[in-house]
Order: structure tokens, then C-alpha cells, then sequence
């Protein structure tokens, strides 16, 4: 007997920008009669990649185009990819939101999806009311709700207001109602979109719990997007990366998150300098969960990992690192001569462990350096966007000293 939860073949998304219609009533009548014979709509021939940065040529967009993949019952499956990529259209189609425009997709057992905050909630009605609606929009029935009732309202802690119409919940009471029906009645299929930023940061890791409890203890499938890469390597086995509605790679987590990153990087403005004569073949960031991942959390512990490769030389290399804001304004400036390590042609890796990551909460590019004898080997600058969230761990007893500007203190380590 198959073991497959979800199948796409062929899967695509159209939408048309602008006004509704193709503008005459001509076009509008030829796409009829391509219809009613089976034929493909003319006008998407004509349809584009969906880049939201560029202007294009034609108003029929592809948010998905040729989507084909297998989830297995049971498996956990981050969706992955920049905004516009296709992540939320797609758990749309999953969820029988929207229909596909070409291809098919199968799967089985009920679906419960949350793609935005208080999906299915009426807000005149109470909480209360909303779980025995929303459970019955999910194909529960009043049984069923009736029984996992006080695990729902426990989970999602909002007991004082479950007789108080949710039009006047705050968005994160809002979500954490939500979740908490779609998580407790019992459907095979649990699809999760990036509501979970909305809660905080104790009630993101009591979902992250509970779609892991679902998923590994229940054999239930789940499918969660977040921009988030630890949580997405905390709960998800496997991994889809989406690039402009096309599947760019597909697999483990934690190589999918490392091509997702390597990616963005990519495609960030940069400028390499440098005569090449040594090189910096890769650098990353490990958080305090031991994750290959570019979002670090305040107050937390991490590590910066270059790869490099060293010419032989007589004298030792330096490492320069500058951390830069959004207006490209120098923040902090690192430097191995400050921490007198000896870095030889023999020097494969570099491990900088850094205690306390005291940023405040935001985006920030690196300019590193290959040194030797003061001239730059190798380098990169505005390469590679470093994210700092909030913590629930966000200062040490007695906050950062004044002087402490990225970490404190720090250790490099060659390898």
C-alpha cells in the first residue's frame, strides 16, 4: 500500500496582474472556447517567471510552474524560499484555497491548514464558538471537538477570554487560538504558513513542540513555512526550496538550508577584491543549536566557520572582518591580530566562537578580508546579509558592558 501523504505533477499557478479579463471581449471569448475544448488558455503561453523586482512583458505571471514532488505520511517539510517565491501559493493549492491552473495534486486524509491569522474565524462570534466552527470547517465532528475541547483552550492559553468575541483578540491571541484547533483535532495533513512569527517567542517553540509531537508521535504530515532557519532544521526532516515558482532543490534540511543561504548570497550586490593569490572558499554562521543558518539570536552564543585555502608563504595571514548596517555604516571591526592568532598556508579552517551576540535585532552585511603582508589575497564586501532576532535570552544578568559592541569576549581557533 502507498505510503505517499501528497503528490504534485506538474503543478502550476497563473495569475493574471491587473484588472480581471484580458481586456476585450474578443480575447475573452477565444479563451472560452480554448476551454470548452479542452485546450490550454492561449494567453498563458505568454506568461512569465514571477520576479516582482522586474517589470516584465506580459500581465500573466507563473507563481508556480511545473511542480513535482512526494511527501510521504508522517514526514515533516519546510518550505523554503525569499518572499514571491511561491511558498504561500502553494500551500494555498495543498489546501484546496485555490485550484491549480495546470497539473494535479493528490493526497490523503483531512487537511488542516493555517495560512493567516484567524483563518476561518468569524469575529463576532466567541472563541469558543470559533473552535466548534472552525473544527467543523476542518470536517470534525462536534464529537470530536467536543473531546479535544479543553486541550485546545489550555494550549493556546486564552481561557479568561474564550466567551469574548475574537474581533477583539490581539493577533497573537488570534494565532495561538488557530494553531492550537489546527494542531489538536485530528487531521492527517497539519500545513503551517509564517502565522507562528506573530505569537512570541516561548509560545513559537510550544508550536514547534507540538507540530514535532504531531509529526514523530502521531505519524501525521506536516508542512511548515518560515523565514526562520532554525526552526525549520529544529522540526523538518526534509526541505523544498521554491525559487520563482520552481522547486531549486529538494532534500535533506539541513543541505537545503545551506543551498538556500548559498543562494542569497549569491544574489546579494557584492564586490570581490583581492588578487586571488590565497582564497576564502566559504564562510557560514552556526547559532547556539549548532545550525548552519544567517540569523543569530540576541544573547546567544555562535560561531563564525571560514574554509580557506592558503598559499605557501613566509609570512602569516591576517583575517579583517567589518559588520555593516542596512545604510552601510561600520558597526564593529574584527581582526585576527587582536586575538594574535597565527594563521600559516597550513591553516584549512578558521572557528571564531562568539559568547554573547549583543547587535541590536536587525539585518546587517560583512566585508571579510585574506590578508598577507598587508595586501588583500582575498575578499568579500556587502557579500553576506547576517540576521539578528529578538531572544527570550536577550541580555546577561546585568546587561552588556558599554564597550562590547558584537560579542564578548571571543576565541579563534585554526583548524
Amino acid at each position: 500500500m502507498s505510503n505517499i501523504a501528497i503528490k504534485a505533477e506538474n503543478l502550476s499557478k497563473a495569475y493574471q496582474l491587473g484588472e480581471i479579463g484580458t481586456g476585450t471581449i474578443s480575447r475573452d471569448l477565444e479563451r472560452w472556447y480554448a476551454r470548452i475544448r479542452g485546450k490550454e488558455d492561449p494567453f498563458l503561453r505568454i506568461g512569465e517567471t514571477n520576479d516582482r523586482t522586474s517589470k516584465g512583458t506580459s500581465d500573466i505571471v507563473w507563481s508556480l510552474k511545473d511542480i513535482n514532488f512526494e511527501i510521504e505520511q508522517g514526514d515533516a517539510v519546510g518550505i523554503i524560499g525569499r518572499n514571491g517565491a511561491g511558498k504561500s501559493t502553494l500551500l494555498k493549492v495543498l489546501s484546496r484555497v485555490t485550484s491549480p491552473t495546470a497539473g494535479r495534486i493528490t493526497g490523503k486524509g483531512r487537511i488542516a491548514s493555517l495560512l493567516e491569522v484567524g483563518t476561518g474565524f468569524h469575529p463576532e462570534l466567541t472563541g469558543r464558538e470559533n473552535i466548534y466552527l472552525n473544527g467543523a470547517i476542518l470536517g470534525m465532528r462536534k464529537k470530536e471537538i467536543t473531546r479535544k475541547f479543553d486541550e485546545i483552550v489550555d494550549f493556546a492559553g486564552v481561557e479568561r477570554y474564550i466567551d469574548t468575541p475574537v474581533k477583539r483578540y490581539s493577533s497573537g491571541m488570534y494565532v495561538r487560538l488557530a494553531f492550537a484547533v489546527a494542531a489538536h483535532l485530528e487531521s492527517e495533513i497539519l500545513i503551517v504558513d509564517e502565522v507562528l512569527a506573530v505569537g512570541d517567542a516561548e509560545f513559537q517553540k510550544k508550536c514547534l513542540g507540538k507540530m514535532g509531537e504531531v509529526s514523530k508521535g502521531e505519524g501525521r504530515t506536516v508542512l511548515f513555512v518560515s523565514h526562520n532557519m532554525g526552526s525549520i532544521e529544529q522540526l523538518c526532516n526534509k526541505s523544498i526550496v521554491l525559487s520563482k515558482g520552481t522547486i531549486e532543490y529538494s532534500g535533506d534540511t539541513h543541505k537545503s538550508i545551506e543551498h538556500y543561504i548559498a543562494s542569497n548570497n549569491k544574489k546579494l550586490l557584492y564586490k570581490r577584491v583581492g588578487n586571488q593569490s590565497s582564497i576564502i572558499n566559504n564562510f557560514h554562521f552556526v547559532n547556539h543549536n549548532g545550525q548552519i543558518t544567517n540569523q543569530l539570536s540576541l544573547g546567544q552564543p555562535a560561531e563564525l566557520v571560514l574554509d580557506l585555502d592558503l598559499a605557501k608563504s613566509k609570512s602569516s595571514y591576517e583575517i579583517g572582518i567589518n559588520f555593516k548596517n542596512q545604510f552601510g555604516e561600520l558597526i564593529s571591526h574584527l581582526t585576527s591580530q587582536d586575538n594574535q592568532l597565527l594563521i600559516n598556508f597550513e591553516t584549512k579552517k578558521i572557528i571564531i566562537k562568539i559568547n554573547y551576540i549583543s547587535f541590536t535585532p536587525g539585518s546587517y552585511l560583512l566585508d571579510i578580508y585574506l590578508l598577507n603582508s598587508n595586501e588583500i589575497c582575498d575578499g568579500y564586501e556587502g557579500k553576506y546579509e547576517l540576521i539578528v532576532e529578538n531572544s527570550t535570552k536577550a541580555l546577561r544578568p546585568g546587561g552588556f558592558p558599554s564597550h562590547v559592541k558584537f560579542f564578548t569576549p571571543s576565541e579563534w581557533k585554526c583548524l
